[in-house]
């Protein structure tokens, strides 16, 4: 069949490398795709925020029989109603699913409801309320902007000043737009050793009925080495989780996994496709952090590497509500993708810096994600540019292969960190 995929990033390359492998796709669309998502799929130009324009472009193309929403803002757009409206499969989450990534507030109150565990917290829509509550709470405290930010909008405020300043940028600046309307005041959450980020990250697929957890993996989202510096939308990431046991997942599976699935049908908003965990190992057991309604990015493009069951098949299995009757398999060993961004990210860069690109290990998959083509050369052309990911036995071994590789790659301003795989003594 004809597939579309709707994105242009890191997550949709992982996405479109996969389905490619698929012997029930024939041809793909991208809309808007990338440099290296061109060379797989026929890139289309049309905004996918613009849910009417992305229906009426599927309709005018028949061939189309299927369309993967891959990034959080056309599913909190409800681009899914949409195309299902219109008749078409798809594979993503209706917009009332989706709520649980596109609102922090809706979703921190249906943990409580539910008795999910997570972080402590109070939401506000008055900067002077808020103000008042972080000056009598402890520190740190975690501030997040209620809607989507591009995986920006949480601030981690070690000091009163910080706070104050935190909430000044989200509610006052709207440093995260209409995002900043409201805000989440959360506890910071200790790690099970008292230490800061003990987090993984657990995707999972679901039809609204059954679960089946993907691997886990370890995002970087800060900026620099040693997890300092700003937030970004992730700088790499890499699987297997070294602390995350099968006494660990089996916990997730019944405290965290299985009631969020059903808090979602008893709320009339049946949730089907990929639900995203962000979780914290806490002295009091496992914590939800976040929740999305989407594959993560860059999580997915060390998950879906080790994935041997057909992709394709597995969403055609989600959207039909039989999930359980496929069996999905994964290749045994490491993955670990380290990303490459623009100098000045996250804030300030400048596009349209020529990319070299020498001889890759036959093993290593660069995906892309912020890249173009301008008069034939290939560009920089956003802030993540680039994804080195490499397998190997060990993270060790993949974390090696992946920052050899990274030698052979330039662009003016690159930046990466170094320390991609050896948290929590994974690549040591």
């Amino acid at each position: 069949m004809n597939v579309l995929v709707i994105g242009n990033g890191g997550r949709e390359h992982a996405i479109v490398h996969a389905l490619a492998k698929s012997p029930l796709v024939d041809k793909m669309y991208c809309m808007k795709g990338n440099a290296g998502i061109a060379e797989l799929a026929e890139c289309v130009d049309v905004d996918y925020c613009d849910v009417k324009a992305v229906g009426d472009w599927v309709d005018a193309h028949p061939d189309v029989e299927y369309t993967v929403i891959a990034p959080d803002d056309p599913l909190a757009l409800g681009l899914a109603d949409e195309l299902e409206g219109r008749g078409h499969r798809v594979f993503g989450p209706n917009k009332a699913a989706a709520q649980i990534e596109a609102s922090k507030s809706f979703a921190k109150q249906l943990m409580k409801k539910y008795g999910i565990p997570t972080a402590a917290y109070e939401v506000f829509d008055d900067y002077d309320k808020a103000l008042a509550y972080v000056r009598g709470g402890k520190f740190p405290v975690v501030l997040k902007a209620d809607g989507l930010a591009l995986g920006k909008g949480v601030l981690i405020c070690e000091t009163l000043a910080e706070a104050e300043q935190g909430l000044r940028q989200i509610m006052l600046d709207k440093a995260f737009g209409a995002a900043g309307n409201k805000v989440v005041v959360e506890e910071f959450l200790q790690g099970k050793e008292f230490t800061p980020g003990e987090e993984v990250s657990v995707l999972t697929f679901t039809d609204g009925k059954t679960i089946v957890p993907m691997l886990a993996s370890c995002d970087h989202k800060r900026a620099l080495d040693g997890d300092k510096g700003l937030n970004t939308g992730g700088m790499g990431t890499f699987t297997p989780c070294p602390f995350y046991s099968q006494e660990i997942a089996d916990e997730v599976m019944q405290n965290i996994l299985l009631p969020t699935v059903h808090a979602m049908n008893a709320e009339g908003r049946p949730f089907k496709g990929v639900l995203y965990c962000g979780l914290m190992r806490t002295p009091e057991g496992m914590k939800v952090v976040e929740y999305n309604a989407r594959f993560g990015d860059p999580e997915t493009q060390v998950v879906l590497p080790m994935l041997k069951t057909d992709l394709m098949e597995i969403f055609q299995a989600i959207t039909d509500e039989r999930l359980a009757d496929i069996n999905i398999e994964w290749e045994q060993g490491a993955c670990v993708c380290v990303v490459l961004a623009s100098g000045g990210y996250p804030q300030k860069y400048e596009k349209g810096k020529p990319i070299e690109i020498g001889a890759l290990d036959e093993d290593v998959i660069l995906y892309h994600a912020g890249t173009a083509r301008k008069d034939g050369a290939l560009v920089t052309s956003g802030g993540r540019v680039l994804g080195v990911c490499a397998k190997g036995a060990t993270v060790a071994e993949a974390r090696k292969k992946a920052y050899a590789n990274i030698q052979k790659i330039k662009f003016e301003g690159m930046q990466y960190r170094s320390d991609i795989g050896i948290k929590y003594n994974a690549g040591v």
